[in-house]
């Protein structure tokens, strides 16, 4: 398949990308995006809806104690380390870049708590940058879809095969598709052949 024909088919099913995540501002999409690591966007919310009431901006979560945070996210789990994280990066931002979230990948991913894939989302939903982010998802439909011969492990060889494949106008929009595609239509166990655009082109579900 070309990359536009990928594309048409992607916009099938989701013209509209959205997030699950819910955040009113970049500061709080990043701090989101790093508690999301190993849990859900739905619980996820469930624990910033309280973190964002105490501490609304990043000087109010430097200072936070340890301990109040990580009562914030007892529901998460590894609430220690991204307690940690999320105070520390807080910090960062307090510190260095007067309480604003830098924009450039170079700078994100030395914030803690912060790598690739979570820099490239904050880039894409928060600054509208082009970007590509590869998670679970991405990399399995990236796989099927024959984009990359690259495992889940290789995300870095992923990003690149998709970054080569995808024209850089459309990074925005196949960050966030992708990710939605795999969550609900290319799922890993059962996935819905039958209801997918690319039933008929897709040499997995054949």
């Amino acid at each position: 398949m070309t990359n536009q024909e990928v594309l048409q088919g992607l916009k099938q099913h989701f013209p509209k990308p959205y997030t699950d995540l819910e955040f009113k501002s970049v500061y709080e999409l990043l701090i989101a995006v790093i508690l999301s690591a190993q849990t859900t966007d739905k619980k996820v919310n469930q624990v910033t809806k309280e973190l964002f009431a105490k501490y609304p901006t990043p000087l109010d979560l430097a200072y936070a104690s340890l301990e109040d945070v990580q009562s914030c996210l007892q529901y998460l789990g590894m609430q220690k380390q991204k307690s940690k994280s999320i105070t520390q990066c807080a910090q960062t931002l307090v510190q260095e870049y007067n309480q604003q979230v830098p924009d450039s990948l170079e700078a994100l991913i030395k914030l803690a708590g912060v790598g690739r894939k979570t820099a490239s989302a904050v880039l894409v939903k928060g600054f509208n940058k082009p970007a590509i982010v590869v998670d679970t998802h991405a990399a399995r439909v990236a796989k099927r879809l024959g984009i990359t011969e690259h495992e889940k492990v290789k995300a870095e060889k992923i990003e690149e095969d998709l970054k080569r494949f995808f024209k850089k106008e459309d990074w925005c929009y196949i960050s966030q598709v992708i990710v939605l595609f795999g969550r609900y239509i290319c799922l890993a166990r059962k996935p819905l052949c039958f209801e997918c655009a690319f039933i008929h082109s897709c040499e997995y579900a054949s």
